[in-house]
């Protein structure tokens, strides 16, 4: 597997389990109103879609939390995969490149001096880790609201044949 099919898998893995958290939240009365799993979820698909404009390099005002019901929420979560489908085609100097000034001072401004400039293939890495690391906070959210969380961890989507994600709306 080349570097290249890691980062598709990964981006695959990673739209595949949302799809199945957002099934999860959707078909919960409770889990769908919920303040505190929808922020969770606000800031997953808020840093992704960040990533995502300057894998693109373009730079577009991002809704407001407030102005995102879950059905909105849900849906602009899937949109990030629908644009971010050319980041498969990227190649290793693309994933080499260094990553705007821009993102260094927002970084720089929030987590101090860097001791080395970030490459594209490293935000990727980040937007993938990130995503993970909230989905089992959201899961454990989904379980204190009285729902069964899915089960999303890449080894089940690999032993389940890599399906595509089955986006419920």
């Amino acid at each position: 597997m080349t570097l290249a099919d890691a980062i598709v898998d990964l981006l695959r893995h990673m739209e595949w389990a949302d799809a199945l958290i957002w099934k999860t939240v959707l078909s919960s009365p409770a889990a769908a109103v919920d303040s505190l799993l929808l922020d969770r979820l606000y800031h997953v698909h808020v840093t992704q879609h960040g990533f995502l404009q300057v894998w693109r390099g373009v730079s577009e005002e991002l809704p407001p939390r407030s102005s995102l019901d879950s059905n909105a929420l849900a849906r602009w979560a899937r949109a990030f995969y629908v644009k971010a489908k050319g980041i498969s085609e990227f190649d290793q100097q693309a994933l080499d490149r260094h990553v705007p000034e821009s993102l260094l001072s927002k970084a720089e401004a929030r987590l101090g001096c860097g001791a080395a400039t970030p490459a594209i293939l490293d935000t990727i890495l980040q937007v993938v880790t990130h995503t993970i690391h909230h989905r089992g906070q959201i899961s454990t959210r989904l379980r204190e609201l009285g729902c069964e969380p899915p089960l999303t961890e890449y080894f089940v989507w690999v032993w389940r044949g890599k399906p595509a994600a089955e986006w419920c709306m």
